[in-house]
């Protein structure tokens, strides 16, 4: 426990989170168990991505499986590997198309997530135009000798940065794209705050109306519902071309384009995935990676889910030998396995010492005491149930309060006695006893 060392914020997320059963944004490294073939999998891509290539996963696993956890974990190992990534979830409100606007927002909220690694909490839009023109101009002043008063630095730092910005020309709504960028530099360039406000809000996608973004950046297209996906590959190509690795967009909850009622709006969403899924597979998109989150249903079910779209269906249905039960991890789908009973016992370890770490008192759960909550989950829950982890953390967590704010509660009193076991009784391991009482 004393070799323990997290910071206290991190610690507070940790706890907080995992009581209320959602993902934290930081500190997963901590509570990591499993998924080692996934992750793999994923970083496997992540490398593509950042030679030019492009990915595009579908993570799917019941309520409380660990998708989200996935998702998570691997948007701090690729802001680790200088991705710039951004993530969302959608909703009724977001949609990947939608008449309302629903596709528009869903832009707007991955832009507002936008994260590297020195801004992990998003909003890192500003940041990372800014962190362009400050290496352009450190790269000029070492390249030409300049001092940062030379007369002669603004001009070549401006030629840096329409060469950057003519390569955006060439695809589809580049043109503009650039502009924009360089209404940011001569925003910049001239302490014109006001021109640098409407470039970044052009480029969060708020503008309402043409009119407005050609009188204020003389540009004559605005992003929405129809063309939001294209400027994400301009941001996908723009992020390579300034020193990232690429751009990854992580979007959870898919179960929601599932409910949708409309079976016209639904096959226009599943339309606009397809095309996502053409251009990352096909080449058409670079340095771009899409992880789409989402439940079983929604893929598999052949009414609803994306099966019921024949070209999504045929391009993700298992192969002859993907389908004979062993896991292919290089696949379009990476299907989430439960849990192991030995990796919640390890996670259930780790829950112990943070939350003694965190409020600052000497961990007193036996590793018996850890298996016999364990063996009490499995009884009221059933197998299949326990290891879709979501209500067992939320379980140990609750327990875990009560027994630190109520000192005269005791674990027993709470839980239960546990049942002696033939395997103690003759001297067995007390958790092989278990593991090999309940198997998957």
């Amino acid at each position: 426990m004393s070799e323990l060392r997290i910071p206290k914020r991190m610690t507070t997320a940790l706890v907080n989170s995992l009581t209320a059963g959602v993902v934290p944004r930081i500190g997963l490294e901590h509570i990591a168990v499993g998924r080692r073939p996934e992750v793999e999998a994923i970083l496997r891509d992540m490398e593509n991505i950042a030679e030019g290539g492009a990915a595009f996963k579908l993570i799917t696993g019941k309520f409380g499986s660990g998708k989200s956890f996935l998702l998570q974990i691997i948007r701090n190992y690729a802001m680790d590997r200088e991705f710039v990534v951004a993530d969302a979830d959608l909703s009724p409100e977001r949609r990947l198309v939608g008449t309302k606007g629903q596709g528009l927002s869903t832009y707007r909220e991955l832009m507002s997530h936008l994260s590297t690694r020195t801004r992990p909490d998003g909003g890192a839009l500003e940041v990372i135009l800014q962190k362009w023109i400050f290496t352009l101009q450190q790269t000029v002043m070492q390249e030409k000798n300049y001092t940062p008063d030379h007369p002669q630095l603004g001009e070549e730092v401006e030629k840096r940065i329409y060469a950057v910005a003519s390569e955006m020309r060439g695809l589809v709504h580049g043109f503009d794209f650039a502009k924009v960028l360089a209404s940011y530099w001569n925003g910049h360039k001239l302490a014109e705050d006001d021109l640098k406000q409407d470039a970044l809000r052009w480029l969060r996608g708020e503008f309402a109306t043409r009119t407005e973004a050609r009188k204020a950046l003389g540009v004559g297209v605005i992003i929405d519902d129809d063309n939001w996906y294209d400027y994400m590959k301009l941001w996908a190509e723009f992020t390579a071309a300034i020193g990232y690795k690429g751009l990854l967009l992580f979007i959870d909850e898919g179960v929601n384009l599932y409910k949708i009622t409309n079976s016209i709006s639904r096959q226009s969403n599943y339309e606009k995935l397809l095309t996502m899924f053409n251009d990352t597979m096909q080449g058409k998109a670079e340095h771009l990676g899409i992880f789409l989150g989402g439940t079983p249903q929604f893929v598999e079910d052949g009414r609803r889910g994306l099966f019921s779209y024949e070209a999504l269906r045929s391009r993700l249905v298992a192969g002859r030998y993907g389908a004979a039960g062993v896991n292919n991890y290089t696949g379009p789908i990476i299907a989430l396995d439960m849990l192991s009973h030995e990796e919640i016992l390890v996670l259930l370890q780790k829950l112990r010492d943070i939350h003694a770490l965190h409020y600052g008192y000497t961990a007193a759960l036996t590793q018996e005491q850890l298996v016999h909550f364990m063996e009490e989950a499995v009884g009221r829950l059933g197998a299949d149930e326990l290891l879709t982890a979501r209500e067992v953390v939320r379980d140990f967590m609750d327990l875990l309060h009560t027994l630190h704010q109520h000192p005269e509660m005791s674990f027993e009193k709470l839980v239960g006695e546990r049942t002696t076991t033939k395997n103690e009784d003759s001297g067995d391991n007390e958790l092989d006893g278990f593991l090999a009482e309940f198997e998957l």
